[in-house]
């Protein structure tokens, strides 16, 4: 009965951190580029009472073994990098990426960041940045006297200046990507950063090497669905209070067993 406790105690903690997972989904319904997590479980240790295939007599053998299992953990959460549905603004410095490929973004520290969310603006300088002033990577400068900004599928940044008719070229996007999107580090801020898990950057302009090419005028949004994520905190509800009802019987035998004494 002890060990039903812990072993319930296990199974509502993993609960709960399925259910913060879910928590943290249903938050970024809304926040662009968003990449919905999904936790992962492991059951823990067995106690092998006796073990599958113990000799029960001279030329005998039992089918299966007696053991009995300590409960669960979170082993791992990993991210889904499905492409989200994308949102025409109309806005020239809104792009979203068709296919694989993450933006390159370089932090105050000097790293390189990678995100999905294409939601720029231009800094004081006319460079391209984040909604946070972080610069795009390789920079992108618009000219001051620009009166429009062209982004083409390959990356291709054009931009046409007052008393010009011809778009002249100031730089190319250049893209992302890794063998294994699910082995990056979350950071906050829509941020990624490579691991050992996820690979070196394969880093070229989109539309070659297997990596999408841009939309200009279009955001991609959270890949979250929300009647999915509410199904599974139903799901992760029941399942903790099916666990909590085993830790009440648990108890319930104990004293039991206590007023019997």
């Amino acid at each position: 009965m002890i060990r039903a406790l812990h072993t319930a105690a296990t199974g509502m903690d993993a609960q709960q951190q399925k259910m913060d997972v879910t928590a943290n989904n249903l938050a970024n319904v809304n926040t662009t580029g968003f990449k919905k997590s999904r936790a992962h479980f492991q059951d823990l240790l067995y106690q092998t009472v006796r073990a599958p295939g113990t000799a029960s007599a001279q030329s005998t053998r039992v089918p299966s073994g007696l053991q009995i299992g300590l409960g669960v953990r979170t082993v791992s959460t990993q991210k889904a990098f499905t492409t989200g549905d994308l949102q025409q603004t109309g806005n020239d410095l809104d792009i979203a990426i068709e296919g694989n490929g993450f933006f390159q973004v370089t932090l105050p520290d000097g790293q390189i960041a990678y995100t999905r969310a294409g939601n720029f603006t231009l800094d004081d300088q006319g460079q391209l940045v984040t909604q946070d002033g972080y610069l795009l990577e390789p920079t992108i400068t618009v000219p001051p006297d620009a009166t429009s900004v062209t982004i083409a599928a390959d990356g291709t940044v054009s931009v046409t200046q007052a008393g010009q008719t011809e778009a002249a070229q100031v730089g190319q996007i250049q893209l992302a990507n890794f063998i294994n999107p699910g082995g990056l580090e979350s950071i906050g801020r829509n941020f990624f950063k490579a691991t050992d898990a996820s690979g070196q950057p394969q880093v070229g302009p989109p539309g070659l090497q297997g990596i999408g090419t841009l939309s200009q005028g279009f955001l991609e949004m959270s890949n979250v669905k929300v009647v999915e994520e509410m199904i599974g905190l139903i799901q992760s509800q029941r399942a903790y209070e099916i666990n909590s009802r085993v830790v009440r019987a648990a108890d319930e035998m104990m004293q039991n067993t206590s007023n019997i004494a």
